[in-house]
């Protein structure tokens, strides 16, 4: 490590803990798991800890991955949890993310934190690691994010998967890349922390766009087009907004948009085919059991260009059916419009 500040620490990345129970918490569990003796892991319903280590499952949520559960250290307080891990990795969606959080009353800035929430911090409109340098004062080459291209669903079923580890220090993202990595999972470690977490922002957006074209039965031709534009979109904004070197073809930006806009797995996907069907925003949101973050992002990202004015009609038209109840069909023929 190149920090002054791991004189006294453990070897990192030490402790590991988990916050968080959805999908891609459990997915990642079994990796940490598998190169590690134990871990915590903060479970906010004690119903859902008791049903998991009766079962030795998370009944709630990738129900047929099998975990050892003496080797997991669960706690529905966040603070215990915290306080014993030297790594935290956080994976709760981002519209919970703050109000979980916030419940963080234990000394955590000389601790290493690890972002799997591929969101921003909805009303702040911050990423995830800006919030915990600022809130928290976690050193920023302590800050991680872990990156695609892979679902949850995929990595819990043992089936390759390729995952980017991103820290201002790029020795910590490659050990940290490690403790990821196994038979079945890839690991490759980046420094663009910042552009990282805004495409994983962005392609949840992109995603609803995809299942809306979708749901409208306008074909494959136009899906291309759509994600062709989707790509070049995205350049523009983390090129504007983070102004450093990078190949927007890599597997973390652009793979990560195609596994999120095509995969049957997709929540966001899933949303925007509803819509594109028929449903109205609310309705298509009540009917999901899990959360779609780009419906969040869509706003947050729109605020935030209000700032850097980047030209956006993809993200602008699925602002609008979201937010301002513009039609599906309508808006997605003014999308084209821009296509190059």
């Amino acid at each position: 490590m190149n920090s002054s500040s791991d004189t006294h620490s453990p070897a990192f990345p030490g402790k590991t803990a988990i916050l968080g129970s959805g999908t891609w918490a459990t997915a990642l569990a079994k990796l940490i798991l598998a190169n590690n003796r134990t871990i915590g892991w903060y479970v906010r319903r004690d119903s859902l800890i008791a049903d998991f280590i009766a079962t030795g499952r998370n009944t709630a949520y990738l129900s047929d991955v099998e975990f050892d559960v003496s080797r997991i250290r669960f706690s529905s307080d966040i603070n215990e949890v915290c306080d014993e891990a030297d790594t935290i990795i956080i994976a709760i969606p981002s519209p919970y993310f703050k109000d979980e959080t916030d419940k963080i009353t234990a000394g955590i800035s000389g601790k290493n934190i690890v972002s799997a929430v591929k969101g921003i911090v909805p009303g702040d409109n911050v990423l995830i690691t800006d919030y915990m340098q600022s809130r928290f004062g976690i050193a920023p080459d302590r800050c991680l994010v872990i990156g695609g291209p892979c679902h949850a669903e995929e990595v819990a079923m043992a089936r390759p998967s390729y995952l980017t580890v991103a820290c201002s220090d790029i020795d910590r993202a490659a050990v940290f890349a490690q403790t990821l990595s196994g038979k079945n999972t890839h690991t490759i470690t980046s420094a663009d922390v910042d552009g990282i977490e805004y495409a994983a922002v962005l392609k949840n957006v992109y995603a609803i766009a995809s299942g809306i074209v979708h749901g409208l039965k306008m074909g494959d031709n136009f899906l291309a087009m759509l994600m062709s534009n989707a790509i070049r979109e995205m350049a523009s904004f983390v090129n504007t907004a983070v102004p450093v070197s990078r190949d927007i073809c890599d597997s973390v930006y652009l793979g990560d948009l195609l596994i999120t806009a095509y995969s049957r797995f997709s929540r966001n996907h899933y949303l925007g085919s509803m819509i594109g069907r028929g449903y109205s925003v609310k309705a298509a949101r009540m009917e999901m059991e899990q959360t779609a973050e780009g419906y969040y992002a869509a706003k947050c990202i729109h605020d935030i260009n209000e700032r850097y004015e980047v030209a956006m009609p993809i993200l602008n038209g699925v602002y609008d059916i979201l937010y301002r109840k513009a039609k599906p069909d309508e808006t997605v023929i003014r999308m084209a419009e821009y296509f190059d």
